[in-house]
């Protein structure tokens, strides 16, 4: 099975795998959020985390694999009333624009083996412009413990030390590691070992 048809197999059907509702870590930082920033949403799947950053009025771009799961993120868009641009594209493979974003969020893409997930990473640093916002959280190593969501592969999943690694010089950095009961569509449900980053460039 391809990468492609693994995320459309993943993403079928009318279910919103992850819901409907904005990842909560993403809700908390509401207040760093101003209408009319630009913003980019990488692996945004079926669009809970894009669309809600429409919500807020922020210009939205909502980057996925999967034609399905953003056929879907169209579907809530039009659901709530509001716009965002989509791109189809391999996040491995993107071009990465220079300063370009104010915003960049990245919730659970942890389907990325280190190689590819330090370029994306290094992208990220490249596109979120100088004083712009980086917004992260992803399943830790303690999630190996947990049978509720993410990866089965531990390199995969991010620590504190890691990520302070691929974000080093930024202006501003703060990671947070917890445990906490969540409850995101079927995909992320339960007891979950949770990393989150809030950084400015």
């Amino acid at each position: 099975m391809s990468d492609l048809e693994f995320w459309e197999e993943k993403f079928a059907g009318t279910e919103y795998r992850f819901g409907k509702a904005p990842n909560a870590f993403l809700a908390r930082q509401a207040r760093l959020l101003k209408p009319g920033m630009r913003a980019l949403s990488v692996a945004d799947g079926e669009g809970r985390n894009g669309v809600w950053l429409a919500e807020q009025g922020l210009d939205v771009l909502a980057q996925d694999f999967s034609p399905s799961a953003q056929a879907k993120a169209l579907t809530l868009a039009k659901e709530r009333g509001t716009d965002l641009a989509f791109e189809q594209s391999d996040i491995t493979a993107r071009i990465w624009e220079r300063d370009h974003y104010d915003v960049v969020v990245g919730i659970f893409f942890q389907f990325l083996k280190p190689p590819n997930r330090a370029r994306v990473f290094d992208g990220i640093r490249r596109t979120v412009k100088p004083g712009g916002l980086v917004l992260i959280e992803g399943y830790g190593e303690a999630q190996m413990q947990n049978n509720t969501g993410g990866p089965k592969i531990i390199e995969n999943l991010y620590t504190e030390n890691l990520l302070r690694e691929a974000f080093a010089g930024f202006a501003e950095l703060q990671i947070d590691t917890y445990d906490v009961e969540i409850s995101e569509g079927p995909g992320h449900d339960g007891m979950s070992a949770l990393v989150d980053l809030v950084g400015r460039r």
